[in-house]
C-alpha cells in the first residue's frame, strides 16, 4: 500500500476509521493519515496499529492523545498547528468523528479560530446497524450512550417514545439485558428491535424480536464486542384515553394490577408507567 503524498491545506481533517474490519477504511483516509504534518486520535495505539497495517509511516511524526480526559491546553495545541500553517487530522476510536466522540469540542474552536474543518467520511457503526437491523431506515434518530443508572435511563427512553423514527443506541455489551428490559417497560414490550454485535467482525451477529423477547433471551448474559441497539418507531395509530380505559378494566377482572398494565403496555406499545398509573386507579376504584 503506497498512500498518496500530498501536501494538505492547513486546516483539521476529521478521518473515519474503521469499526472492525481495517480494510473499510477510505483511499482519502489514508490519504491524509500520510500527508497530514499533526496526527491526533482517541486512541494513539490504535491509529498507530491501523497506519502499519496500511503501511503508511509516521516518519518524524508523533500521535498526540485527544480524548474525553484531554483539557483545553491539547486544544489549544492543535489549533495553534492550524494557526502556524499546518495540517492536523485527527482519528476517531472507531467510526465517524464527533458521533458519540470527543471530538465535537476541537472541531469547534477550530471553526471559530476561522480555520479549515472538513472530513473524510468513512464507517459508521449507527448507520451500519441501520442497514442490517431490518428496521425502517427513512427516519432514525442516534440517541447514543443511555444513562447506566435504571430510572434515568427509563425516564430517557420514555422522553423519545413518540419520536416517529427508529431508536439507535450505543450500549456496553454488560448492559443489553437490563436496558431491553428498561426499554419493554418504558416503550412497550411488543416494539419490534434489534441488536447488532460485532459489525463487519469475525464473529458479527444480529439478534431480532420485539423487547419483551429480546429482553428476555438475553437475561443478565454479557454479550461480546461492540453493541449497537435499535427500537422499531411506535404505533402511530393512537389508543384514545377511553378505549385504554376500557382494556385496562376488562385486564383487571382476571389479572393483578401488574400484570394488567404489562399486558395493556404491551399490546398497544405504550409506557408501562402510564398504564400501571391507569390500572392501579381503576383498581383502587374498583375495591
Amino acid at each position: 500500500m503506497n498512500p498518496q503524498i500530498t501536501a494538505l491545506a492547513p486546516g483539521l481533517y476529521f478521518v473515519a476509521t474503521p469499526i472492525g474490519t481495517a480494510r473499510d477504511i477510505t483511499l482519502r483516509a489514508l490519504d491524509i493519515l500520510a500527508s497530514a504534518d499533526v496526527l491526533a486520535a482517541e486512541d494513539t495505539r490504535s491509529l498507530r496499529k491501523l497506519m502499519e497495517i496500511h503501511g503508511i509511516a509516521l516518519g518524524d511524526r508523533r500521535i498526540i492523545a485527544y480524548h474525553d480526559h484531554s483539557g483545553p491546553g491539547v486544544r489549544a495545541k492543535l489549533v495553534q498547528a492550524v494557526a502556524d500553517g499546518q495540517s492536523v487530522a485527527y482519528a476517531s476510536e472507531a467510526g465517524m468523528p464527533l458521533v458519540a466522540d470527543p471530538g465535537f469540542e476541537l472541531g469547534r474552536e477550530m471553526a471559530a479560530a476561522g480555520h479549515k474543518v472538513t472530513v473524510a467520511p468513512g464507517a459508521s457503526a449507527p448507520l451500519a446497524a441501520l442497514a442490517i437491523s431490518g428496521l425502517a431506515s427513512d427516519a432514525f434518530f442516534f440517541g447514543g450512550f443511555l444513562p447506566s443508572a435504571s430510572s434515568a435511563r427509563r425516564a430517557r427512553l420514555e422522553s423519545l417514545r413518540d419520536i416517529p423514527a427508529t431508536l439507535i443506541f450505543f450500549e456496553s455489551p454488560r448492559r443489553v439485558g437490563a436496558m431491553l428490559k428498561d426499554a419493554a417497560l418504558a416503550l412497550g414490550g411488543a416494539r419490534q428491535a434489534a441488536i447488532c454485535r460485532e459489525i463487519t467482525k469475525k464473529f458479527e451477529e444480529v439478534q431480532r424480536g420485539n423487547l419483551t423477547d429480546l429482553s428476555e433471551k438475553i437475561g443478565t448474559q454479557a454479550l461480546k464486542g461492540e453493541v449497537v441497539v435499535l427500537i422499531a418507531r411506535g404505533d402511530s395509530e393512537k389508543i384514545s384515553e377511553l378505549d385504554l380505559e376500557g382494556e385496562v378494566r376488562a385486564a383487571l377482572k382476571t389479572m393483578s394490577v401488574k400484570d394488567a398494565a404489562d399486558t395493556v403496555s404491551a399490546a398497544h406499545g405504550l409506557a408501562r408507567r402510564k398504564v400501571y398509573q391507569l390500572a392501579l386507579k381503576l383498581g383502587k376504584d374498583a375495591e
